[in-house]
């Protein structure tokens, strides 16, 4: 599972012009589900992004972590699995197919819920979507559950 956050001040998503989804200030996550994750994965990256410590405190160090008011926009996106080692188009064969990469997708929304309910929103899997967001720093941050070494 991979995972690229973006700290924002406000992030949003819209499918066909209607919105689905938008957190003021939070993190915007893209997510790319490979073909062997599993539950352990899904516990790994929302434990990392519950946990990461990229808010600033009082005195403008980057040490406070997502906290209880902040949000989280999911957007699911399989490019992040795409792999340019043959020419210029990219192969995206180790991302999950959609049938099982949208169980996975639902089962990180539905735990992400229970660990920050009320505060986690959701693009719609597998539909062509707009993201608007408004980047905080930057702060943009790479997790890959199959490399823990972050």
């Amino acid at each position: 599972m991979r995972a690229l956050l973006r700290r924002v001040s406000k992030a949003s998503v819209e499918v066909e012009n209607r919105l689905v989804g938008s957190i003021e200030v939070g993190i915007l996550v893209y997510l790319g589900i490979h073909e062997a994750d599993s539950s352990n994965d899904i516990e790994w990256l929302i434990k990392k992004i519950l946990g990461i410590r990229i808010f600033e405190d009082d005195t403008g160090k980057m040490n406070l972590s997502l906290g209880k008011d902040n949000g989280v926009l999911v957007v699911s996106q399989f490019t992040l699995f795409g792999n340019l080692k043959k020419g210029f188009r990219p192969s995206f064969h180790r991302a999950a197919k959609p049938k099982e990469a949208r169980k996975v997708y639902d089962d990180f929304i539905a735990s992400f819920l229970k660990t920050h309910p009320g505060k986690v929103e959701s693009g719609e899997f597998g539909k062509e979507m707009s993201i608007s967001a408004t980047d905080d720093g930057p702060v943009t941050i790479w997790l890959d559950s199959q490399s823990k070494d972050y």
